[in-house]
C-alpha cells in the first residue's frame, strides 16, 4: 500500500480523533471470547503501531507487518518512545506485504484492522492476504478483520468529506472524493490534501488514490473455506450489531479449520 508513503507523518494527526483504546479493548473481547489464552498475535498492516502498542500492554506478543518503511518509521519512533518499555519489548517490527509474507511461526491469532482486507482489490489479493493470515495461524487460532461492507456501501453511496485537523505546527485539510465502480466492487477515494505550516505559511500539497474494495459475506465465506477458515462472528465494528444497509464498518471473526 504505497499510497502510505506520501503522507505518514501526517497519519497519526489526521486520526487523532480515532479511540484506539476502545478499539483495542473490543478487538482483545473478540480474542477473549473465540480464542482464550492467546498470547501471539500476527498483525498484517500494522500502521504506526498503535493497536500493537495496546494490546501489547494487554500481555500480548505482537508482530506487526506493513508494507510501507514510512509507516513502519512511525511506528518506531511510538514504539520505542513508549514509557512503558515492558509492552514495548512484546512488539516487534517487519516490513512485508500481506499477501506475500511468509515465516515459519504459528500465530494464536492474526489481525488485520483499519480496512486492510478493502486494500485487496482483486479475487487474487484478497485470496493470497487470507492465506497469509491462514499459513500462520495455529489450529483453532482466529483471523479478526474488518472491512467496508457492501450492502451497505450501495445502499449509503460514498460521497463527498473534508477532515480538517491542526495541531501546534501544521493545519491539515484532506478532501476525499469517492468513484464508484459497482461492476468491480470498488470505490476509488481521491484525495487532496492541504497542509499548511504555520510557522513559515508553506502549503504542501498532495494527491492520492486510494482504492477500495468492499465485500459481501458469500465471497468473504467462500475465500476463507479455500484457505481453510470458517466464520465465526460477523458484526458491525465496535457496536456489535448484524450487518446491515447501513453497516460500512464490519468486523469478521475467522477460525482456522485445517
Amino acid at each position: 500500500m504505497k499510497v502510505f508513503g506520501v503522507y505518514a507523518g501526517y497519519y497519526n494527526l489526521l486520526y487523532q480523533d480515532k479511540d484506539y483504546r476502545s478499539e483495542v479493548e473490543y478487538i482483545y473481547s473478540l480474542i477473549d471470547r473465540h480464542a482464550p489464552g492467546s498470547v501471539s498475535v500476527l498483525e498484517l498492516g500494522c500502521g504506526t503501531g498503535k493497536h500493537a502498542l495496546l494490546l501489547a500492554r494487554k500481555g500480548l506478543e505482537v508482530h506487526g507487518i506493513d508494507t510501507s518503511q514510512d509507516m513502519l518509521g512511525q511506528a518506531r519512533k511510538q514504539i520505542g518512545g513508549a514509557t512503558d518499555e515492558i509492552a514495548a519489548s512484546r512488539v516487534s517490527l517487519e516490513q512485508g506485504d500481506v499477501r506475500t509474507w511468509r515465516c515459519d511461526q504459528k500465530f494464536d491469532v492474526t489481525l488485520s484492522l483499519f480496512h486492510v482486507m478493502s486494500y485487496q482489490t482483486t479475487n487474487q489479493d484478497l485470496y493470497a492476504a487470507f492465506s497469509t493470515a491462514s499459513a500462520h495461524l495455529k489450529q483453532g487460532g482466529v483471523f479478526i478483520f474488518d472491512c467496508w461492507y457492501g450492502p451497505a456501501v450501495l445502499a449509503e453511496r460514498p460521497a463527498v468529506r473534508v477532515k480538517r485537523l491542526e495541531n501546534d505546527e501544521i493545519q491539515v485539510i484532506r478532501i476525499a472524493e469517492p468513484d464508484l465502480y459497482p461492476n468491480e466492487n470498488r470505490v476509488d477515494v481521491n484525495y487532496h490534501v492541504f497542509i499548511r505550516n504555520k510557522a513559515t505559511e508553506d502549503v504542501n500539497e498532495i494527491k492520492e488514490k486510494h482504492s477500495m474494495r468492499y465485500l459481501f459475506y458469500p465471497e468473504i465465506e467462500k475465500l476463507l473455506a479455500d484457505v481453510g477458515m470458517s466464520i465465526l462472528v460477523a458484526e458491525e465494528w465496535m457496536s456489535g450489531r448484524e450487518p446491515g444497509l447501513d453497516t460500512w464498518g464490519v468486523c469478521f471473526v475467522a477460525q482456522k479449520t485445517i
